[in-house]
């Protein structure tokens, strides 16, 4: 009985060597699978790195090359963004006078002159239509395009108490689009100018709204264009009763400036505007930082004109006997017409 006792135990010792063994064994390819993986990982994260800097460098070329198909290229690929870059305080103390002054001198001070070519009649000087002044200036498109009878106008306004300026360019030939939630039918044509009970809003309809209440005839800029398939505006007269703020906020952030030649803008001073918050000074902030987003934009100022008939309010108060109206004109001087 010792004796086999004795046998027994190498043969116990050598198993457990085996054990130990095929455990080592198993560890060891199971690195070994890990070791593979890893190096396929890396070499896929490679390949897809390269992929991405490949297309890069091919969408900055279409960019730079200009041509037709590289700009719908472009189109096709921008991304929106989510906010705009608010610009420094006016001064270190932050307060309504400094943010003020700053921004009236601003809008009153043109950055560039128009004048008008003799081509053009004379029906289109400012006396004409009121407080919108069109910019005619041979360095950019907008007389050859009205001459040619190759324009295109769309004008975003609340009650049409003052369409002079749209009446004017219909009968010169141009293709009107009045956008008024507040005529009488969806759509009405007046020989070149059309009329859609639409309104421009900011905002995308909101998918927890049953879609029975949703305000269907509501539809951002960028949605409309599309619908109505028009790539480009020659004239954009905006006249919003205190939305042009966020309606202007979101034309840069969706990036349709650079589809439009000329800005006709109607500001209202009067209150904040539309959905916009914050105390008195980061208003005025973010107001003047939206206009600098439009010189960003490659748009200048041409006319600024401030209407003596309309209340003395700049955010509920006197301030300088300002106007609570002012209308400005801004000219895209990158602007380059298709078709």
């Amino acid at each position: 009985m010792h004796g086999l006792k004795a046998e027994m135990n190498p043969l116990r010792s050598c198993r457990r060597r085996t054990s130990a063994c095929g455990l080592l064994l198993r560890m060891c390819l199971l690195l070994s699978l890990l070791c593979v993986c890893a190096h396929i990982y890396m070499q896929l994260e490679a390949l897809r790195l390269q992929h991405h800097r490949t297309v890069a460098t091919a969408t900055d070329a279409a960019a730079d090359a200009g041509s037709t198909c590289c700009s719908a290229l472009k189109h096709h690929r921008r991304m929106s963004r989510w906010k705009i870059s608010l610009e420094p305080w006016a001064a270190e103390t932050r307060g309504l006078q400094e943010e003020a002054d700053r921004f009236l001198r601003y809008i009153s001070t043109p950055q560039l002159s128009c004048q008008r070519p003799a081509s053009v009649p004379p029906v289109f000087d400012a006396e004409h239509h009121g407080s919108w002044v069109l910019c005619l200036d041979r360095r950019f498109s907008l007389a050859q395009r009205i001459v040619s009878k190759h324009c295109r106008v769309y004008s975003l306004r609340l009650g049409a108490e003052d369409d002079a300026l749209e009446r004017l360019l219909a009968g010169s030939g141009c293709e009107v689009h009045c956008f008024d939630p507040s005529i009488r039918r969806a759509h009405l044509q007046d020989h070149n100018m059309w009329l859609h009970r639409l309104s421009v809003d900011w905002r995308d309809p909101n998918p927890a709204v049953p879609i029975q209440r949703l305000h269907s005839s509501s539809k951002k800029l960028a949605a409309i264009l599309s619908h109505f398939g028009h790539r480009q505006v020659d004239v954009l007269k905006v006249d919003l009763e205190s939305a042009e703020w966020k309606i202007l906020e979101n034309l840069i952030l969706e990036q349709v400036l650079e589809s439009v030649g000329l800005l006709l803008l109607e500001l209202h001073l009067q209150w904040a505007g539309f959905e916009v918050g914050g105390d008195e000074p980061s208003v005025v902030r973010y107001w003047f930082s939206l206009l600098r987003e439009l010189e960003h934009a490659h748009f200048r100022l041409y006319h600024s004109y401030s209407d003596p008939s309309k209340p003395r309010l700049f955010l509920h108060r006197n301030l300088g006997n300002t106007s609570s109206s002012f209308t400005l004109g801004w000219v895209n001087t990158r602007f380059t017409p298709q078709g």
